[in-house]
């Protein structure tokens, strides 16, 4: 696994970020191949981590999301799916099809913890590809 060297350009943080979600979608489609379609979302989730974690990477899962409003801080509520190599988070799904609303999570993820960018990956098709969606914020 590679790991972000010394901040400094955009375009090396850009290069960080495709390299990470090519990675990440990599090793889930390593999973799905393996289980394929139609289990839990904890299933996948468990698996995913696993994976990435035995290829080198850092994986925090179920981050609580705070939100603020004025001088309040709410840390209830809101939880990642995974979030890799503090950059990339990855929210799983296993559903006929992704929904507006799912996307919508996704890019509130983002702006709440200020990354540029998320993976939806949904676990229930035939083919893995057909199911990922890719979000960014400020990219």
């Amino acid at each position: 696994m590679f790991h972000r060297k010394n901040a400094g350009t955009q375009s090396s943080d850009r290069e960080f970020l495709n390299r990470t979600t090519s990675f990440i979608i990599d090793k889930a489609i390593v999973v799905h191949s393996r289980l394929g379609p139609g289990l839990l979302e904890s299933v996948y989730s468990t698996c995913l981590t696993y994976e990435l974690w035995k290829a080198g990477a850092t994986v925090v899962t179920e981050q609580i999301v705070p939100v603020f409003y004025d001088e309040l801080q709410l840390d209830d509520g809101y939880r990642l799916d995974m979030l890799v190599n503090d950059a990339v988070i990855v929210e799983i799904k296993t559903v006929e099809r992704i929904l507006p609303v799912h996307e919508a999570q996704l890019l509130s993820y983002l702006k709440l913890l200020d990354k540029r960018i998320g993976l939806l990956l949904n676990f229930k098709v035939p083919v893995l590809t057909q199911g990922i969606k890719r979000k960014v914020n400020n990219f």
